[in-house]
C-alpha cells in the first residue's frame, strides 16, 4: 500500500468513526462535562495559592488530560466492542493492514476528547477567570497536535492489546491516573521521585505537555516538541510490531473468537 493510499484509508476511516461516536448524545456530552469535574477540582486545588501562573500551569493540564480520559476510557475498549458486534474478525480478514485500521479508531476518539479539552478551556474562563494568553499560536497548535498524536499512540497500545487478552481494555481505568501524573499534567515532572523521571520522559504525552506549556508562556518549544514525535514514532512501531505479534499468537492459540 502506497503512502498516499494509506493517508486517504486513515482519513476516511478516522471520518466515519468519529460520525459514529457522534451518534451517541450520551457519549458526547459525558465528554464534555465529565472531564469539567476533574478540572474544578485541580483548579480548587491551586487556587488556595493564589498564584496566577500556578492557575495557568493547572488549567493548561487539566484541558489536556481530558484527551487522556477519553482515549484511556473508549480507546482501550474499541477492539472490545469491535469484538461484540462481530466486526473483529472481518477488521482482521481485510485486506486493510490491522494496524491501520485500529490507529484510525482511536484517532477518531481522540478528536472526541477535543470536544472535552474545548469545554474545559470555556469553563475554567468563565468560573475560575483563567485566560489563556498564548505567546505562541503556531507553536502552541502544532504541540497540541503532536501531544494529540501522542495520546492516540498510548491508546493504540492499548487497543491491541484487547485481541488477545480479552481483559485488557481494564487497563484503561486503571492507566488513567497513573499516566496523568507521571506524565505532569497537574504537578511538575521534577517533583516526582528521581527513579520515576526517566519512565516519564518515555512516554510521548510528557514532552507534547510541557511543549504545551513552553508555547503557551513564550518560551522555545520545538526541543520538546521534536523529542515528542520521537517517542510517539517509536511508540507506533512497537504498536505495530505488537500488533502482528499478538494477531500471530492469537491465530495459533484459536483465541480469536467474536464471543
Amino acid at each position: 500500500m502506497t503512502l498516499t493510499r494509506a493517508i486517504r484509508l486513515v482519513g476516511v476511516t478516522t471520518w466515519m468513526h468519529l460520525k459514529m461516536l457522534n451518534r451517541s448524545v450520551y457519549e458526547s456530552v459525558m465528554q464534555a462535562v465529565w472531564p469539567l469535574f476533574f478540572a474544578t477540582t485541580a483548579l480548587l486545588m491551586y487556587r488556595i495559592a493564589g498564584d496566577r501562573e500556578a492557575l495557568t500551569y493547572a488549567a493548561l493540564g487539566a484541558s489536556t488530560m481530558t484527551i487522556w480520559t477519553a482515549v484511556s476510557s473508549l480507546g482501550s475498549g474499541i477492539l472490545e466492542r469491535e469484538r461484540g458486534l462481530g466486526t473483529l474478525e472481518i477488521l482482521v480478514a481485510s485486506p486493510t493492514p490491522f494496524p491501520l485500521s485500529v490507529a484510525a479508531i482511536v484517532l477518531a476518539v481522540s478528536a472526541v476528547g477535543c470536544y472535552g479539552m474545548l469545554s474545559t478551556f470555556v469553563w475554567e474562563y468563565l468560573v475560575f477567570g483563567v485566560t489563556l494568553d498564548v505567546s505562541q499560536p503556531t507553536a502552541f497548535s502544532v504541540a497540541a497536535l503532536v501531544t494529540v498524536f501522542s495520546f492516540a499512540t498510548l491508546g493504540f497500545l492499548l487497543a491491541v492489546t484487547v485481541v488477545r487478552y480479552r481483559e485488557a481494555w481494564a487497563l484503561g481505568n486503571i492507566l488513567e491516573y497513573p499516566v496523568w501524573l507521571v506524565c505532569g499534567f497537574l504537578v511538575p515532572v521534577s517533583l516526582l521521585p528521581g527513579w520515576i523521571r526517566p519512565f516519564s520522559w518515555l512516554l510521548p504525552p510528557t514532552a507534547g505537555m510541557e511543549a504545551v506549556r513552553k508555547a503557551a508562556v513564550g518560551e522555545n518549544p520545538w526541543e520538546y516538541i521534536a523529542v515528542c514525535t520521537g517517542t510517539t514514532a517509536l511508540f507506533c512501531l512497537i504498536g505495530i510490531r505488537l500488533t502482528r505479534t499478538i494477531l500471530h499468537s492469537a491465530r495459533r492459540h484459536a483465541t480469536f473468537s467474536l464471543t
